[in-house]
């Protein structure tokens, strides 16, 4: 079986219906009943022998997504595919209820802890395969990890770049943990892709709109995950960074094995407290 997180529209749909379309039960995670369901449809009407199975979760909420990882192991015992695909670009900072920033919850703490709540059944099922979507903005991006909480300092941009060089941290930290138990994890940057990842208004949606016409199709942006949750090419590759379907070379302070455990313990932390 297939987990999808964010399935409900842009890539996420589209990998889905990859997962589906390739025999896997596929569990999909949306924050909306609605929407969730509507993708289910969507998928049957593609793929009418497709089996799907949607389930709902704020994946900007740890505990909702500690449930939800909980739920997920009792009702399946052996994962083949894990995609952590949901994420979300805030253009001002946004608190949730839980105290944690929105844009570090969803793309970095929730992965995180369904990721890790999903081990025992990843392991049952492997060979298997975790992948984590990232974003270029990570290749330039600066960590701190005694700072992943940014605060008075949150800006738009480095919150996001920092959230997801993190995430790629963690994938490789989980990789090295997994190294010889036939789990493997990855990162992928699926393009600049014209999805509803931006909504925000004034100058930066404005830009986004701009670059839309030239960016990929939702459906083009789901290739590169897709091959790294199917293709028998990537079947024993782990802790790589992929981009148009090849290894390409990470921000250097991924590979930093001491920075990435630091980061560990820092996500750790921040996850553990809700």
């Amino acid at each position: 079986m297939a987990i999808v997180t964010g399935a409900t529209g842009g890539i996420g749909r589209w990998i889905a219906l990859g997962l589906a379309r390739a025999g896997y039960h596929t569990v999909l995670i949306g924050r909306d009943d609605a929407r969730t369901k509507a993708a289910q449809a969507w998928i049957a009407q593609r793929v009418p022998q497709a089996s799907t199975e949607p389930m709902r979760a704020d994946l900007s909420l740890l505990a909702a997504t500690r449930a939800l990882g909980e739920q997920i192991a009792a009702r399946h015992r052996k994962i083949a595919v894990l995609v952590n695909n949901a994420g979300i670009f805030d253009a001002t900072r946004v608190v949730t209820a839980e105290g944690q920033e929105r844009m570090l919850a969803t793309n970095l703490l929730s992965p995180f802890v369904l990721t890790r709540a999903l081990l025992p059944a990843l392991l049952a099922g492997a060979p298997s395969r975790i992948v984590t979507v990232g974003s270029s903005t990570s290749d330039s991006a600066r960590i701190d990890p005694d700072g992943l909480v940014l605060g008075a300092r949150w800006t738009m941009v480095q919150a996001y770049g920092q959230s997801k060089l993190a995430a790629m941290m963690m994938t490789f930290a989980f990789a090295r943990q997994l190294a010889g138990t036939g789990v493997t994890a990855n990162v992928v940057h699926p393009g600049l892709v014209a999805s509803g990842l931006v909504r925000t208004p004034g100058i930066i949606g404005f830009a986004w709109r701009c670059m839309a016409p030239f960016a990929l199709s939702e459906e083009q942006g789901a290739d590169t995950p897709l091959a790294a949750a199917l293709a028998p090419e990537f079947a024993n590759i782990s802790g790589v960074y992929l981009k148009t379907r090849r290894v390409a070379p990470p921000n250097r302070q991924a590979l930093d094995p001491v920075l990435v455990d630091r980061v560990w313990a820092a996500t750790q932390r921040l996850a553990d407290v809700a």
